[in-house]
């Protein structure tokens, strides 16, 4: 990230990158209570989650939506695509979905905002690139 830790509206530090990183590793947990954790470290509790695909809101629609993911796509693994960037209580990244043969069928384009803990409370997701079905 360009910027790793900016001060948020109440005057905390708000580090960017860690946000991110929390994120993929929500994402790319794959047993349940893992995937809990990792959702509980990454997201506010009421956080939405919102791309061309899904729509969901809290850590349950959270995790459902990932576990749905590893459904679709099993032994993939999401990763960063190129630097991510942020400001204020903004960050936005590319990622990649990578499958175990290091092709990378889906892409695209985060967009969150995070609360003053440095959780995320909003996500605005973007597909660039979408296998055909």
């Amino acid at each position: 990230m360009s910027q790793q830790t900016q001060q948020g509206t109440g005057g905390r530090a708000i580090d960017h990158a860690a946000a991110v990183e929390r994120y993929f590793a929500a994402w790319n947990a794959t047993d349940e209570g893992e995937r809990a954790k990792a959702v509980a470290a990454a997201f506010e509790e009421g956080a939405t989650y919102t791309d061309p695909l899904v729509e969901v809101a809290g850590h349950d629609g959270l995790a459902a939506a990932i576990a749905g993911a590893h459904q679709q796509f099993p032994g993939f693994v999401f990763r960063p695509l190129g630097a991510g960037d942020g400001h204020h209580d903004i960050a936005r990244f590319g990622w990649e979905l990578v499958a175990p043969d290091g092709s990378a069928p889906v892409a695209g384009f985060d967009v969150v905002r995070l609360a003053e803990d440095g959780r995320i409370r909003v996500v605005l997701g973007f597909l660039d690139r979408v296998p055909a079905v």
